[in-house]
């Protein structure tokens, strides 16, 4: 039950083209994750320009203001998976949206079944609901 914030520079892309980046995003991880289908829920900031601050950690690489910052929470993937979700991202999110992979920042957080409340005040993995 992955949540993903994608953080974007304000002003930067057309409704449409945050609606498309958000898709890749969202079938990615139902290619790569094995997500449920429906299972959506995305979160889209927007920031004013210099209120998103990427430096490189000394790897030389070079950001515009077209950056994506994305936060996925999630649980249960392994190493190869991650690995594979942050090359696919990379690829699809420049080959269907124009970014280029170095504009884009992946964080993953971990947490367990009984983390998730899908509504109702119930932990529905933890009750045997899903």
């Amino acid at each position: 039950m992955p949540l993903v914030h994608l953080h974007l520079v304000e002003g930067r892309r057309t409704p449409e083209e945050v609606r498309r980046l958000a898709d890749v995003v969202q079938q990615t991880l139902l290619d790569v994750f094995a997500a449920p289908e429906r299972d959506r829920y995305q979160l889209i900031s927007e920031h004013k320009p210099g209120f998103m601050i990427a430096e490189d950690t000394g790897l030389g690489i070079e950001r515009t203001d077209d950056l994506v910052i994305l936060q996925i929470t999630q649980q249960g993937r392994d190493l190869d998976q991650k690995r594979a979700l942050y090359a696919t991202l990379a690829e699809r999110l420049e080959a269907e949206c124009g970014l280029a992979p170095s504009d884009l920042i992946v964080s993953l957080t971990e947490n367990t079944k009984e983390d998730w409340s899908f509504g109702n005040g119930v932990a529905q993995f933890v009750e045997g609901q899903l």
